[in-house]
């Protein structure tokens, strides 16, 4: 890990992710849409936590928030016992090497090869340009992908371009993964492949995971499922 890493993280086990009375809302012109309404849930080390519910029940919101990729309007955030500030440079300081992020679309950078792609955190993050593609490459391999390696997004299949975006998240080695419909876009055998992968990166690291999806057999794979309705959990 870079001497970039935000936050010290402990030992392996214990709670990395813990969320109290979250709301959270978007101001409209005919008033304030209420999109979170109080939500309590705690993440333990290593655990695969499933989010479901109907679209516009707020998951994505939830996720954007645990994510630090915006504060709530109310309620607190502990990752690793650490209450998280509202100010934004200290959301991305502690977000840095600590939590990685998988969405439904691969959203890889066109220009840039599948291993320029998983480097960039590093980059970002400050390693050296060979340490980070050493780091990329090695994950590339371990996903089935070292021969793909050199290929732009646009040569690569819809599987392949996720396995990709998934590898991307975890280069940094982060401790909690956060996952948004990861296979939506996928076809049900390329969907079921991507899934394995991502699960035994999960499994292997000891890494969290808190995955919204409306798959109910992905739901299945993980160690809990919470039901979202109207902003709530039930």
């Amino acid at each position: 890990m870079s001497s970039n890493s935000s936050i010290a993280m402990g030992d392996e086990g214990g709670t990395v992710l813990r969320l109290h009375g979250l709301h959270h809302s978007y101001p409209q012109a005919g008033g304030a849409l209420h999109v979170l309404r109080g939500v309590d849930a705690t993440i333990q080390a290593g655990e695969k936590v499933a989010l479901c519910g109907p679209s516009g029940s707020g998951k994505s919101t939830l996720l954007h928030l645990a994510g630090l990729l915006e504060a709530p309007s109310a309620g607190n955030i502990e990752i690793f016992g650490h209450a998280v500030d509202a100010d934004d440079a200290t959301r991305t300081k502690m977000r840095r090497g600590t939590i990685g992020f998988v969405f439904q679309f691969h959203h890889l950078l066109p220009e840039f090869t599948a291993l320029e792609n998983v480097a960039m955190p590093c980059r970002i993050n400050g390693y050296p340009v060979d340490e980070a593609e050493a780091k990329a490459y090695e994950l590339l391999t371990q996903f089935g992908l070292s021969d793909r390696a050199k290929h732009l997004p646009s040569q690569l299949s819809g599987g392949e371009q996720q396995r990709v975006a998934i590898a991307r998240a975890l280069v940094l080695s982060p401790r909690i993964l956060l996952a948004d419909e990861p296979t939506g876009s996928l076809d049900q055998e390329t969907g079921k492949r991507v899934s394995d992968y991502l699960f035994e990166a999960c499994r292997v690291s000891n890494m969290a995971l808190l995955l919204a999806t409306h798959n109910e057999a992905l739901a299945a794979q993980c160690d809990r499922v919470l039901r979202f309705v109207d902003g709530r959990i039930v």
